[in-house]
């Protein structure tokens, strides 16, 4: 550390110093001295709100704290200091409200927990018996575990890490504390292990309800959804009439494809909990998913009827691609892009879905306006380094050159088609072309190669070994052989009947060389657009989970540039292994790039293929609603209507811009 930035920190340590020891009027002459970009920054600002506060000029620390909360959505403890102030201000109605955000961003706010219990009192018992469950499991917590769980959900992933596995190597079966270090490894990616501490949470002590559900819910992740729903089940039949539960099953069960199901156990949870906006979101969603799109939206209005403040059903109106919002609509989300109370997530839900409406309307400035905030919000949540993927890119470089491939080696199963690339390059066009061909199934965006490779990223990280990929070279034709194998028969659970499926994982693009190794007779689409306009898409779609790079136009022009540059090594290295197809090529001549894809893949042309918006199949991605209907051109150069403000992405395109101009 820098002396300056110790300087920094002892002098923010002795403000906090003078609030707790009560000289508060010394403390805010400590912070309105330090300076400018110190007092202005996070701790800066929330120390000079807490201040204001406990001085009772509420109308300054409101002004203080309403800047912080719109500058850092997902720091609950702003939102807490928000509540006191609202609380001691003799507003119980913004306090709960501002109590309650707290509570959704970080769960281990106690005072927040504490404050809602307080203002709700006897008016909602339902509510105050959960909210008096959370403070008794939170008072429960041994402190190291408290304050990792508090860390977790400030974002501090390291720091909570550290504390939990100090309490968890003098108590190695907590409960508790296997849940917090499970949450940590789902938080870095590395679902695994997560899986294997959940497991054996719940063998140890199998009536934890909540490391029950923990569990299922990293199976999903997980995608082993037989697991997931059986273990929902067995959970359920144990209290077959509490509505989290029959939600959970019922969502594990949209995961297997039985819609019918789950919308039965959404209906029975409304019957219950009428108009829960939740539950009216979760079956928009299994209603979409199925293509029956003029019900989801009314279950996304229900849910917008009971809470018009949930975000997540505007942004679901929004993601249909299809659905156009009405005037009043449209002015109901701008009053709420002035509500203080909106948390981070829901304020990057609000954001998408208003930039989708103005662009509906043609008034791409404002949209691009909401767009760029989203996405503000959304990069703000994360921790992505555009330098780390280059750095992937160039040691596959590295270590996948041609000697490496020049051995037989793996599994020998012809099934697997991969349509790879980056999000919204026309992947999804692809997949519903070529399963509508009677030989393949088309499935999920598969999570089982980035298993493989994470296990072999893990096992290089031991001592003495190398770390992947260029630990590929040393692995034996009978270990390829055998993760080729375990590809095959833990994906088979995602097919029907066809001998060919489609795994449509974009990212797979970074792992070509271990899927050569593994399925050498694989075959391997490389979905490709305009640079612009994938990219472009690309920043305007708020993704479900994963695609970091996406919410800044710098980092999604360099995952491109990364992209292109990997993609062209396979291309040197494995000639004829991949297939690049053009999107702009499929919307000028379908049958012709039809034709092309089947020959690649050795099966006959049918006509179904050409006809592929009259399958009747699950589709799970932004373009669901889409690739419904015949193909269209009008998204080819959408982007143009931005490209006054596209600049940072031109630049870092470069020559790849040009060459496509």
């Amino acid at each position: 550390m820098t002396s300056n930035a110790s300087q920094t920190d002892d002098a923010l340590t002795t403000a906090q110093r003078l609030i707790q020891g009560g000289d508060v009027q010394a403390a805010l002459t400590a912070i309105e001295a330090l300076p400018k970009d110190v007092k202005h920054s996070l701790m800066g600002t929330y120390m000079k709100g807490v201040c204001l506060r406990h001085l009772r000029d509420f109308a300054a620390a409101e002004r203080v704290l309403l800047a912080l909360v719109e500058q850092h959505p997902s720091y609950g403890r702003g939102f807490q200091e928000l509540g006191h102030l609202y609380r001691d201000a003799n507003m119980p109605v913004e306090a709960l409200n501002a109590y309650g955000t707290a509570c959704h961003i970080n769960p281990g706010l106690k005072a927040s927990w504490e404050g809602q219990k307080h203002l709700i009192g006897e008016d909602s018992p339902e509510r105050a018996s959960q909210i008096s469950q959370r403070l008794e499991w939170l008072e429960s917590l041994p402190p190291n575990l408290a304050a990792s769980w508090d860390l977790l959900h400030e974002g501090k992933l390291l720091k909570a890490e550290r504390l939990c596995r100090q309490f968890m190597q003098q108590n190695p079966q907590h409960i508790d504390g296997m849940r917090i270090l499970a949450e940590i490894a789902v938080r870095n990616g590395v679902l695994e292990d997560a899986e294997f501490l959940l497991e054996s949470a719940v063998t140890f002590e199998a009536s934890h309800r909540q490391a029950r559900i923990d569990y299922v819910q990293v199976l999903s992740k997980r995608q082993r959804f037989q697991k997931a729903v059986d273990e929902a089940k067995a959970l359920m039949e144990q209290a077959p009439k509490n509505p989290q539960l029959q939600s959970l099953y019922a969502i594990q069960c949209m995961q297997l494809g039985d819609y019918e199901t789950a919308l039965a156990l959404f209906d029975k949870i409304l019957e219950r909990v009428p108009h829960d906006p939740v539950t009216n979101v979760s079956k928009g969603h299994a209603l979409k998913t199925g293509g029956r799109s003029d019900d989801a939206v009314a279950a996304y209005r229900a849910a917008l009827d009971s809470q018009p403040f949930y975000c997540d059903a505007w942004y679901s109106l929004a993601n249909l691609k299809v659905y156009r919002f009405d005037d009043a609509e449209l002015a109901a989300m701008e009053a709420l892009e002035n509500n203080p109370h909106l948390g981070g997530q829901d304020r990057v839900y609000l954001q998408f879905a208003l930039g989708k409406a103005y662009e509906d309307r043609k008034d791409y400035a404002q949209s691009f306006v909401h767009y760029a905030k989203g996405n503000a919000i959304k990069k703000a949540q994360l921790q992505y380094l555009a330098a780390g993927t280059t750095k992937e890119c160039e040691e596959q470089i590295a270590a996948c050159t041609p000697e490496v491939f020049a051995r037989e080696t793996g599994c020998k199963a012809p099934d697997p088609i991969f349509i790879l690339g980056l999000p919204r390059a026309g992947s999804t066009l692809l997949e519903q072309i070529l399963s509508s061909h009677s030989m393949i199934d088309g499935t999920l965006e598969l999570p089982n190669v980035l298993s493989i490779s994470g296990k072999l990223r893990r096992l290089g990280q031991r001592q003495g070994n190398k770390k992947y990929p260029f630990n590929l070279a040393d692995l034996s034709p009978e270990q390829l052989t055998t993760l080729g194998e375990e590809y095959i028969r833990d994906t088979r659970i995602h097919r029907q009947s066809a001998p060919i499926f489609i795994d449509k994982m974009p990212n797979n693009f970074r792992h070509i060389g271990l899927i050569k190794l593994m399925l050498p007779k694989a075959k391997i689409i490389d979905a490709r657009r305009d640079p612009m306009s994938c990219c472009f898409s690309g920043f305007k779609q708020l993704f479900a989970e994963g695609q970091m790079f996406s919410y800044d136009l710098e980092d999604i022009g360099q995952y491109y540039l990364d992209y292109v540059s990997l993609m062209d090594h396979w291309d040197t290295v494995l000639p004829g292994f991949v297939l690049k197809v053009q999107h702009e090529d499929v919307v000028a001549d379908l049958e012709t790039e039809v034709r092309r894809m089947l020959d690649f893949c050795g099966l006959p042309f049918e006509e179904s293929c050409l006809e592929f918006h009259k399958t009747e199949r699950n589709v799970r991605t932004p373009s669901s609603e889409q690739v419904r209907q015949p193909i269209f051109s009008t998204a080819l150069e959408q982007w143009k209507h931005y490209e006054p403000w596209l600049g940072p992405l031109k630049a870092k395109l470069g020559p790849e811009w040009a060459a496509q101009d």
